[in-house]
This record gives structure tokens, C-alpha cells and sequence, in this order.
């Protein structure tokens, strides 16, 4: 009796979304110290007198331990909570952006940028597990698309306030100013943000080291698990490697834009994320056995203009660029569903973990995007020349990256759905759904 009140009181009231606010500007400034190498890449090669692919390697590298770090990020928010890794996440970033400001040797800024991505690999994960604890199962997946999308403006103020920092005030400054809004952040997660509402216990993973093989084993084995790593792999990468590394190079060296041409697509690309989200949200809401076919349509829309930009003949007309970036950008949104499938079929406990290893899918996918545009460039314009030619064939190379993920999605489903049906819940045949009418809320 007592449970239920507390439910009733604290899930999805006033002191739920101070606790998800908290967490989302947490969020918000991790993504800021992620961006802010990538918005300022001119200034680090003339800050530590080196060429623009050693300070690309900050990113690649950035990107690698945000990936590898998931798996234990997500056993640490297990064991502990998310105030306390948002805490430590925002602690480290501090530390590492600090680091950055104040060196201009190389190997200490590689260093920083390795305390960042650690700290980053923290921080998503906590903020996403926190929205089914504090909320009802009806609200939780526009509030986790929510999450994300309002996480992006961090990637705003490093393209604005940060650069604007930059230019006037120099680098030391700029970067001891994101260090100082990364401390205010990992405060508030401190004094503001609890892993469950009072009077409801907290799920805790309480497994030995020994056994953390064989619990780690069981989650990854998962096909809930999969088919989220998949999706989020399948729908997130391209948007990834788009926004950190080769967007902007590709719009400005390739289709030859102006800079302020090339800056409002990239603003585009977060506007038109920041509205598909929430509407990607409610229809894996309504239609919660749908939500990889969902998927697979948005997947559809991020191929096809791919395709058409690397056939298409001369620059590409704005309104296929604009179409482009939209595919890229509702892929955001559209990786997030991938979070949902462990949510509804994992133990509680077992989620943050659970939640990492989908986080790993689409960076994974990101840094092998990233790294082979790089090297097909380097293949074709060794002299560091880009052209038109030389991005249409080093985009192409996420095709066959979009197939592989395709494929991985509908066999994880089908295992999935195997799973299902052994426990009575069946998903009906698009011929049934229809004939029935069942598609308005199936």
C-alpha cells in the first residue's frame, strides 16, 4: 500500500523533472566538451605546431574510448546510480578540459582527450536510466528522445558562446570556461539528481568480479540487447560521423558552399532532430511492437539520399543536401529506439550495462565510419586536396556499413520475437493487422 502511494506521488510529478532537468543539462555539457575539439581544429594546429590529422586523431581517439568505455560505464551505473556517474563523469571532463587549456604539448592534449571521452562515456547512459525510474512506462520513450535531442544543444554552444570564447579571448580561456560549466554541471548532478524516487528502492548489481564475465556474458547473448546495439549502430552512425568529422569538410572542399551556406545545413541537421525526436517517441509509444519496423523506415530515408549523392552528377542540388542531413539527423532519433528493447525485456538491474553496450553501437559505427572516409580521402587526394569526387567515393563507404546493420537488425529481431512467443507474446503479421484494423494501435 505504501509502494503504491509513493509510486503515485513521485513518478512523473514536479520533483521527477527536476531530477531529469538536472540530468539533461548534465548531458548537454558533455556534449559541449565532446564538440569543442571538432569546432576549433585550425586553432589546435597552430596551438601545438602539428598537422590537421594528428589533431583529428583527438577526435578518433575521443570517439574510441567513448566506445570502449561503455561496457564498464554501464556496470559502474549498475552497481552505484546515476548520481553518482553523472558526478564523477562531470568531474572528469572538468579535469581533462583543464588539462587541454593549459598545455600545448601533444601527447598531454591526447591524454585530456582520453580524460574527456572517459568522462563522456559516463554520462548518457546515467541521464537515459534515470527517465523509467522516475516516470511511468507510458512517458518513457518521448522522454528518453527527449533526452538526446535537448543533449544537442550542447553541440550549439560549442558551434556559438565557445567559438565566440575562442576568437576573443583565445584558447586557454575558452577551454577553462567549459571546464568551469562541466563543475556546475557535475554540482547539480550532485545535489539534485537521485537514482529512484523515496520510499522506492533502487535496483543495485551487487555481482563479484569473478562473475562479471558470465552477468556481462548473459546481457551481450541477449537478443533485446542486440537488436538495440544493432539499431543503434544501423541509424546512429552516419549522423555521428557526419556532425564530429567530415560534414562540414564535405559541404565547404566537396559541394563548395559558402561557410555560412555550410553552418545553417549543420544547424539544420540538429532542428530537424530536435523535431522528429519527440514524434519517433510517441509512435514507439503507440505501436510499442512496431518499433524496429520504424526503424527500418527511417533507415530507408537516410540510404536513399546517400545513394543519390554518390550517383548524382556535379554538385548536388541544395535540396538533396537538405535531405541528405535530414536523413542523418532523424537516424538520431531514430538510434534511440534502440535503448527501448532491453528497457521492456532485461531486468532492471541489468540495465544500465544493457544501455552501454547499445550507447557502444553507434559510436562503434561512427569511428569505422569516420576512420574510412579518412582513409579513402587519403587514398585518393594524398596531398590533402579533397574534391567532390574524392567524398562521393569516400561516402559510399557507409552503404555497405548501412547493409551490414540492416542485416543485423532483422536477424536479432527474429530472435527476439522467437523469445517473445515462447513466453505468449506473439507480434501479429502485417496481412492480420491490417485486414483487422489493429494498425491504428499495434
Amino acid at each position: 500500500m505504501g509502494a503504491r502511494a509513493v509510486d503515485a506521488e513521485h513518478l512523473g510529478g514536479t520533483r521527477a523533472y527536476v531530477v531529469w532537468i538536472a540530468a539533461v543539462l548534465a548531458y548537454s555539457v558533455a556534449v559541449l566538451q565532446r564538440t569543442t575539439m571538432g569546432v576549433s581544429g585550425l586553432e589546435a594546429t597552430e596551438r601545438f605546431g602539428t598537422s590537421a590529422t594528428i589533431v583529428s586523431t583527438f577526435v578518433v581517439l575521443q570517439l574510441l574510448v567513448y566506445a570502449l568505455a561503455q561496457v564498464p560505464a554501464g556496470l559502474l551505473l549498475d552497481r552505484y546510480g546515476s548520481r553518482v556517474t553523472l558526478t564523477g563523469g562531470a568531474v572528469l571532463m572538468t579535469v581533462g578540459q583543464l588539462l587541454i587549456s593549459q598545455t600545448d604539448l601533444v601527447w598531454v592534449a591526447i591524454v585530456a582527450r582520453v580524460v574527456v571521452g572517459a568522462g563522456d562515456a559516463l554520462t548518457f547512459s546515467s541521464a537515459v536510466r534515470l527517465v523509467p525510474a522516475w516516470f511511468p512506462a507510458a512517458r518513457v520513450p518521448v522522454l528518453t528522445q527527449l533526452t538526446g535531442i535537448l543533449g544537442q544543444v550542447g553541440q550549439i554552444a560549442s558551434a556559438v558562446p565557445f567559438v565566440a570564447i575562442l576568437s576573443v579571448s583565445g584558447w586557454s580561456t575558452a577551454f577553462a570556461t567549459t571546464a568551469g560549466v562541466s563543475a556546475c554541471a557535475g554540482l547539480l548532478a550532485l545535489l539534485v539528481v537521485r537514482a529512484s524516487p523515496p520510499g522506492i528502492p533502487r535496483p543495485r548489481s551487487q555481482q563479484n568480479l569473478a562473475r562479471i564475465p558470465l552477468v556481462l556474458g548473459r546481457i551481450i547473448r541477449h537478443p533485446a540487447t542486440q537488436l538495440g546495439f544493432f539499431t543503434h549502430f544501423t541509424a546512429g552512425f552516419t549522423g555521428i560521423s557526419f556532425s564530429m568529422m567530415w560534414g562540414y569538410p564535405y559541404l565547404t572542399a566537396g559541394e563548395g558552399l559558402s561557410r555560412p551556406a555550410a553552418s545553417a545545413i549543420m544547424t539544420f541537421l540538429v532542428v530537424v532532430g530536435i523535431v522528429g525526436g519527440p514524434a519517433i517517441g510517441a509512435l514507439t509509444t503507440r505501436h510499442p511492437l512496431r518499433r524496429s519496423t520504424l526503424v527500418l523506415l527511417i533507415l530507408a530515408t537516410i540510404a536513399a539520399p546517400l545513394i543519390a549523392i554518390v550517383l548524382w552528377p556535379g554538385p548536388a542540388p541544395i535540396w538533396l543536401l537538405l535531405f541528405l542531413v535530414a536523413g542523418f539527423s532523424i537516424g538520431g532519433p531514430a538510434s534511440s529506439v534502440g535503448f527501448d528493447f532491453p528497457r521492456t525485456d532485461l531486468a532492471k538491474h541489468r540495465l544500465g550495462t544493457a544501455t552501454g553496450m547499445v550507447i557502444m553501437g553507434g559510436f562503434l559505427g561512427g569511428l569505422i565510419s569516420i576512420l574510412l572516409i579518412g582513409m579513402v580521402l587519403d587514398l585518393l587526394r594524398p596531398d590533402g586536396n579533397y574534391d567532390l569526387v574524392a567524398f562521393r567515393a569516400a561516402f559510399a563507404v557507409q552503404i555497405p556499413l548501412l547493409a551490414i546493420g540492416t542485416v543485423g537488425m532483422l536477424v536479432t529481431r527474429r530472435r527476439l520475437r522467437r523469445r517473445m512467443a515462447a513466453t505468449g507474446q506473439h507480434v501479429p503479421p502485417w496481412r492480420d493487422v491490417w485486414r483487422n484494423g489493429r494498425w491504428r494501435r499495434i
